[in-house]
């Protein structure tokens, strides 16, 4: 009788071995790598981007938000050794909104960006590209050269790539806090909704 107790207790745990090993494998690390808009600046932890794409992705997703509010893209590639510490399986790449913001010169933030991609694909981690959209204040020229950037570079390195981080939420002042550029709550929501197919098929790979 005792042989065949420990028999079946034997059994037991490796069918439950069994069942919980493919639930581990389906765990994924996602690094969030942007500005403020990724930060959450003005917003609680729940409510701003990473809060809300937690929930929206369920357990089985770890995020790290590695965003700081400010970064332009040379700041990025400057954090990037440090950030990369413990490796993620996936990046959401989101830089370029503060080198717009300071006018600075779009071949600059072309370099940082292809640098800060090259790491990635080296350590070959996939990465969703969220473009951002240049403010027509600066001048024709200045948004359409910055515009390019985005998709140029996400074709280049073959990666995903999301056009524009805030679409549907920018200008909309039922969307945005009081200074009219970073997201509400509901702005967030309505952003979350919009990638999340984008970052689910990012973590499939």
């Amino acid at each position: 009788m005792t042989a065949r107790i420990i028999r079946d207790a034997a059994i037991s745990l490796a069918v439950l071995a069994l069942s919980v090993a493919p639930a581990m494998a389906a765990e994924k690390t996602l690094m969030l790598y942007g500005d403020s808009l990724m930060a959450g600046l003005g917003l609680s932890e729940t409510d701003g981007f990473a809060g809300q794409l937690s929930r929206a992705l369920g357990d089985d997703v770890t995020i790290v938000n590695a965003s700081v509010s400010g970064d332009t893209s040379a700041d990025g590639l400057a954090r990037l050794d440090w950030s990369l510490g413990e490796r993620p399986d996936a990046v959401i790449l989101e830089l370029g909104a503060n080198d717009m913001l300071q006018g600075l010169p779009v071949g600059a933030m072309r370099d940082n960006l292809s640098a800060i991609l090259d790491r990635f694909a080296e350590e070959n981690i996939p990465v969703l590209l969220a473009g951002m959209r240049a403010s027509p204040s600066l001048g024709s020229d200045y948004v359409t050269a910055y515009e390019a950037v985005f998709p140029e570079l996400a074709q280049q390195y073959g990666t995903a790539f999301y056009p524009f981080f805030l679409d549907g939420v920018a200008a909309d002042a039922a969307l945005n806090q009081s200074d009219g550029i970073h997201p509400n709550s509901e702005g967030v929501r309505r952003i979350v909704a919009a990638m999340k197919p984008s970052v689910e098929a990012l973590l499939a790979e």
